[in-house]
């Protein structure tokens, strides 16, 4: 081996060691960088969204996401962000929503007309501020450069001792990785952001049985047009639905105590 692969896999090891986090539900992570960096990038990418996309100029539909997100951002840890966030509805048909490092909200109009009341909403919202608060960006962020310098070091340790077929070799790595790291890693934090988006949601006082309809609803607007779970970077519907109603009771409990109930109206 050479001495410039022995390097570069001794410091990809050694970034591992050193970075090695624990998520909120207790699993490894492995995160290379800061909060400040991540939050920077968040404030661009929201900025230029918000530069590109439709931004809805409809009060109702800005009060009520605002309403929701507003109930939900003062039970995310201050060490994640400690400010105000800021919401922003986009006027586009993309069932869909999003949270940003650096307290950033962002809902498409068309993910109101699936989630049917407040609470299901609120699942969505919920569910992206748990992907900040897991820090999954920043731990996909570093997956993405450890495995940019394995797979480095693998093609110059191929290229060094002329292995025939390189090329194939390499990209059948690169499909193993996709298929074999990344997807399931990406489907876990899906899982991840659904078990904090359920307990958020709870702690602000929303139903967290409607976490179980809204996945429902989102089965339905799909036509169960979806690739396999094997194939994917989101678990089915039904194993979240599954896994949601698995942590229903803690979540209950939770929202059967706190004395909060929120009225955001369309």
């Amino acid at each position: 081996m050479s001495g410039r692969v022995k390097s570069i896999l001794v410091a990809a090891l050694t970034l591992a060691v050193v970075a090695c986090a624990t998520s909120p539900t207790g699993r490894n992570q492995v995160l290379l960088f800061s909060s400040d960096q991540l939050a920077q990038m968040g404030e661009q990418a929201f900025t230029d969204m918000k530069q590109k996309q439709n931004v809805s100029r409809q009060p109702v539909k800005n009060q009520y996401v605002e309403c929701i997100a507003d109930s939900l951002t003062p039970f995310v840890p201050k060490s994640v962000y400690d400010g105000q966030w800021e919401v922003v509805v986009f006027d586009e048909d993309q069932v869909n929503a999003f949270a940003l490092p650096g307290g950033k909200i962002g809902v498409y109009t068309g993910l109101m007309e699936v989630a049917q009341n407040q609470d299901q909403l609120a699942a969505v919202i919920g569910h992206e501020i748990g992907h900040v608060i897991a820090e999954h960006r920043n731990e996909r962020m570093s997956q993405g450069a450890l495995i940019n310098v394995g797979t480095q070091a693998v093609g110059q340790i191929l290229a060094a001792n002329e292995v025939p077929q390189t090329g194939p070799i390499m990209a059948a790595i690169g499909l193993g990785v996709q298929v074999g790291v990344q997807l399931p890693y990406s489907r876990a934090h899906e899982s991840e952001a659904d078990l904090i988006g359920l307990q958020l949601m709870a702690e602000a006082g929303f139903n967290p049985r409607q976490s179980v309809e809204l996945w429902k609803n989102m089965e339905a607007a799909s036509g169960g047009q979806r690739p396999p779970e094997l194939m994917s970077t989101h678990p089915a519907p039904q194993t979240r639905i599954e896994n949601l109603q698995a942590n229903m009771s803690q979540a209950l409990n939770v929202y059967e105590q706190t004395g909060k109930r929120p009225n955001c109206r369309r």
